[in-house]
C-alpha cells in the first residue's frame, strides 16, 4: 500500500486565495471537497491554508503535514432510491498552519496581495464576543478579536483600499453567522477605540456572509479503515467519511457568487439575498422530522435513524407529518416543496451512515421549541386545526424525559435542571397536572404554548396513551 503524499500524487501548487479557520472533518469534507470539485472543473483555482482556530492541535498538524494536506473524501449515501457512492482524492488544501506557535507566517498569509476570502467553522461556540479581548495578542484568544486585529492589520497595510477588503463565508452552526461575525468585529473596533476609516472599511469593503450548511459528515471510519485503505491504496489517515447529499445556501451581495461559483461545477450551491426563508423550510423538514422522531423511535427500542426507518410505523409517522402538517404552513410552491421534503427525506434511508438517536437527542427541549413548535402553532393559526401528529411528538419527548419509559438505557443529555424539573413533577395518577406544569415553567420555554388552546389538554392524552398501552401501539392509534 502506498504513502499517501506528493511523492505518490501529483499535486499542483495553487496560489492562496483563502484562509480557512478550521480544519476538522467536516470543513474538509464539505467545504474544501467543494472547492476542489471547482477547481477540477476549471470554474476556480483556488488554494487554501487551513489555520487552527484553537492553541494545541500539533498532532493533527504533523498528520496533515505527512500527507502533503492530501486526502480523501469517501461518500455513501441514497439518490433516487438508489445506492451510491464516489470516493475524491482533495488536493485543494496547500498547507496548515498554528497562529499559536506560527503567527509570523499567519499574519503573512492574512496580508497577502492574493488573498480573497476567509471561510471558518469555528464551532457554534467560535462566534461570540469576549470584551477586553486583547487585540495585539498573537494572536487575540476569540475568532472574532482575532478576526478584528488581522482585518485592521490589513486595512493599514493597503492604506484602506477598498480591492483589498475580503469576502467572509462563516459555516458555523448559528443563525445569522455571518452578520454576528460583522457585528462583533465592528463591537471589537469600537471597544479599542480604532479609527473611522477603518469601521467604514470594514462596513463597504468586506463581505460577510451568513450560510447554512448541511451534510452529515461522520469522520473518520474506525470501524473499518484497513477496508477503506485496501480499497483505496493508499495509507490514509485522514480519511474523511460522510452522506453523498449536500447543501449549502449562501446569503448576501452578489459578488460572492462571481468570486465563488461553485454552482458552475455542478454543486447544489444556492446563492440568495437571505437564507432566512431556506433556513425556515430546512430546519422545520429535516430538523423537526429529527427531533420529533428520536423519542418516539428510541421508546421502540431504535438506535439509528435507520433502525427508525426501518420500523413502519415510524417511517408512517415522520412522512405523514411532513405532509400534512409541517409543509402545508411553508408559503411556497406545493409541488416544489414536496420535491425538497422528498430530497430531505431520502437521506434517512441511508444504509451507510449510522447516525445515532441518542446523538440527535442532545437538547431535545431547545431543539423540539424551536424545529418543532412552530408547525404546531401554524396549524393552529394558520390553518385552524390542531397538529397532532407533531403534538404526539411532545408528549413522547415527556415521558422519554421521565426516566420511566421504555427506553431503558437511555439517559437524557439537556439542561440538567430542566430534566429534574420533569422527573420530580412526574405524576402517572395526574398527567395532565404534570403536562401542565411542564408546559407552564417560563424558565423552560421561550414560547407561550397556551396560545395553542388544546395544547396542553393533547400532550396529556398522548401522554396517558403511551404510558398506558405503550409507545408502538400508541403511535398505531395515533396515525
Amino acid at each position: 500500500m502506498k504513502e499517501l503524499n506528493k511523492t505518490t500524487v501529483e499535486k499542483k501548487n495553487l496560489h492562496v486565495k483563502i484562509l480557512q479557520f478550521g480544519e476538522g472533518n467536516f470543513l474538509r469534507a464539505f467545504v474544501d471537497w467543494m472547492i476542489d470539485k471547482a477547481n477540477d472543473a476549471g470554474v476556480m483555482n483556488h488554494g487554501i491554508v487551513a489555520v487552527q482556530p484553537i492553541a494545541g492541535g500539533d498532532t493533527m498538524i504533523k498528520m496533515f503535514k505527512d500527507q502533503d494536506c492530501l486526502y480523501h473524501v469517501y461518500l455513501e449515501g441514497i439518490k433516487d432510491k438508489k445506492p451510491v457512492k464516489e470516493v475524491a482524492l482533495v488536493k485543494s488544501i496547500m498547507d496548515i498552519m498554528n497562529p499559536y506557535s506560527q503567527y509570523a507566517e499567519y499574519e503573512k498569509l492574512f496580508l497577502s496581495e492574493e488573498l480573497e476570502m476567509i471561510i471558518s467553522n469555528t464551532t457554534e461556540a467560535g462566534i461570540r464576543y469576549e470584551e477586553g479581548d486583547e487585540l495585539n495578542a498573537t494572536p487575540p484568544k476569540s475568532f472574532p478579536a482575532k478576526m478584528t486585529a488581522l482585518l485592521h492589520k490589513r486595512y493599514k497595510k493597503f492604506n484602506g483600499d477598498p480591492d483589498k477588503g475580503l469576502l467572509i463565508i462563516c459555516c458555523e452552526l448559528i443563525e445569522d453567522n455571518g452578520s454576528t461575525l460583522r457585528e462583533y468585529v465592528l463591537k471589537h473596533a469600537k471597544y479599542n477605540k480604532l479609527e473611522e476609516g477603518f469601521i467604514n472599511w470594514v462596513d463597504t469593503a468586506c463581505h460577510f456572509y451568513d450560510t447554512l450548511v448541511d451534510r452529515i459528515v461522520p469522520g473518520f471510519p474506525r470501524e473499518n479503515i484497513d477496508e477503506i485503505k485496501a480499497e483505496i491504496g493508499f495509507n490514509d489517515n485522514l480519511v474523511v467519511k460522510g452522506e453523498y447529499f449536500h447543501v449549502w445556501a449562501i446569503g448576501g451581495d452578489s459578488i460572492i457568487k462571481e468570486k465563488f461559483p461553485l454552482d458552475k461545477a455542478g454543486l447544489n450551491v444556492l446563492f440568495m439575498d437571505d437564507i432566512k426563508n431556506f433556513r425556515a423550510k430546512k430546519v422545520r423538514i429535516l430538523n423537526g422530522s429529527h427531533t420529533a422522531m428520536v423519542p418516539v423511535a428510541l421508546q421502540l427500542g431504535c438506535e439509528t435513524v435507520m433502525d427508525a426507518f426501518n420500523t413502519p410505523e415510524v417511517e408512517k409517522y415522520i412522512n405523514r407529518m411532513v405532509a400534512e402538517e409541517v409543509l402545508p404552513c411553508i408559503d411556497e410552491d406545493p409541488e416544489e416543496l414536496k420535491a425538497f421534503a422528498a430530497k430531505i427525506l431520502e437521506r434517512f434511508y441511508n444504509p451507510y451512515l449510522k447516525h445515532y438517536l441518542k446523538d440527535i437527542s442532545l437538547n431535545s427541549i431547545s431543539k423540539w421549541e424551536t424545529r418543532d413548535y412552530p408547525t404546531v402553532y401554524d396549524n393552529y393559526k394558520k390553518l385552524g386545526k390542531n397538529a397532532k401528529l407533531t403534538t404526539f411528538s411532545f408528549a413522547a419527548l415527556l415521558v422519554l424525559y421521565t426516566g420511566q419509559s421504555a427506553a431503558k438505557n437511555f439517559t437524557p443529555n439537556d439542561t440538567a435542571e430542566f430534566i429534574e424539573f420533569i422527573q420530580k413533577n412526574f405524576n402517572r395518577s395526574d398527567v395532565k397536572g404534570w403536562v401542565s406544569a411542564v408546559v407552564n415553567n417560563k424558565d423552560m420555554w421561550k414560547e407561550n404554548f397556551a396560545e395553542v388552546s388544546s395544547f396542553i389538554d393533547d400532550v396529556s392524552k398522548d401522554a396517558e396513551l403511551i404510558l398506558n398501552r405503550g409507545m408502538l401501539e400508541a403511535l398505531k392509534e395515533i396515525i
